[in-house]
C-alpha cells in the first residue's frame, strides 16, 4: 500500500514537472516567430494544451512565466552550444547550427530590448553567456582579458551570422566557411596579451 502511494505521488510530481516544462518550451518556441509582448497567456495555453489557470497555478503571473522562461532559455541554449574546448572547426559549426535554429529568436529579442525590460534582461544575459562561451572554447588561444576575445565575440556573433546568411543570402555551408575563415584569421594574427610588440 505504501509503495503504491509513493508511486502515485511520484507519478503526479512527474506530471506536474512535465506540464511546467511543456509550458516553458511552448513560450520559448512561440518566441521564434513573434514578439514576446504580442504573445498572450491565451496563446501559450492554447499551444501548450493547458488552461490559463494552469499556467497561473505554475507561475503565478505573466511576469513569473516570462522570468522562468528566461532561465529555461539560458539553460537550453547553454546545452545546445556545448563545444569541445580548443576545437575551432567544431565551435564554428556549433554556433552556426545554433543560429540556424535560434537566430531568428535572438534577432527578435534584440529588436525588442529597447522597449521591453524583461527581454532586455534576457539579451543582457545572452551577451554574457556568449562571451563566456567564447572565453571557454578559445581558452587555449587567448586569456579572458585578451583583446582577441573581443574579436572572437564579434566573429561568432548572431549579427555576423545575420549579415552573411540573411543579408548576403549565403548558404549555411558558405556562412560556416566564412565565419571559420574569419575566426582562424583572428587567431593566426593574435599575439598573447602582454607579449612584446
Amino acid at each position: 500500500m505504501k509503495s503504491t502511494r509513493s508511486y502515485t505521488m511520484g507519478a503526479r510530481a512527474q506530471a506536474v514537472a512535465d506540464t511546467r516544462r511543456r509550458i516553458l518550451e511552448t513560450l520559448f518556441d512561440l518566441g521564434r516567430e513573434r514578439m514576446f509582448p504580442d504573445i498572450s497567456l491565451d496563446d501559450v495555453a492554447e499551444a501548450a494544451g493547458v488552461s490559463v489557470q494552469t499556467i497561473l497555478r505554475h507561475f503565478t503571473s505573466r511576469a513569473g512565466l516570462y522570468e522562468a522562461t528566461m532561465d529555461h532559455a539560458i539553460a537550453a541554449v547553454t546545452e545546445e552550444r556545448r563545444t569541445p574546448v580548443g576545437d575551432v572547426a567544431a565551435a564554428v559549426r556549433v554556433i552556426v547550427d545554433h543560429y540556424e535554429d535560434r537566430g531568428q529568436t535572438a534577432l527578435l529579442m534584440l529588436a525588442q530590448e529597447s522597449t521591453d525590460p524583461q527581454v532586455a534582461e534576457l539579451t543582457r544575459r545572452g551577451r554574457s553567456m556568449h562571451r563566456t562561451w567564447v572565453q571557454t572554447v578559445f581558452a587555449p588561444y587567448a586569456g579572458p582579458r585578451d583583446p582577441v576575445i573581443d574579436l572572437l565575440v564579434v566573429a561568432t556573433d548572431v549579427y555576423t551570422w545575420k549579415l552573411l546568411r540573411r543579408d548576403r543570402r549565403y548558404s549555411r555551408a558558405r556562412t560556416e566557411q566564412l565565419m571559420h575563415r574569419l575566426t582562424t584569421s583572428i587567431l593566426e594574427g593574435a599575439e598573447p596579451e602582454g607579449a612584446p610588440s
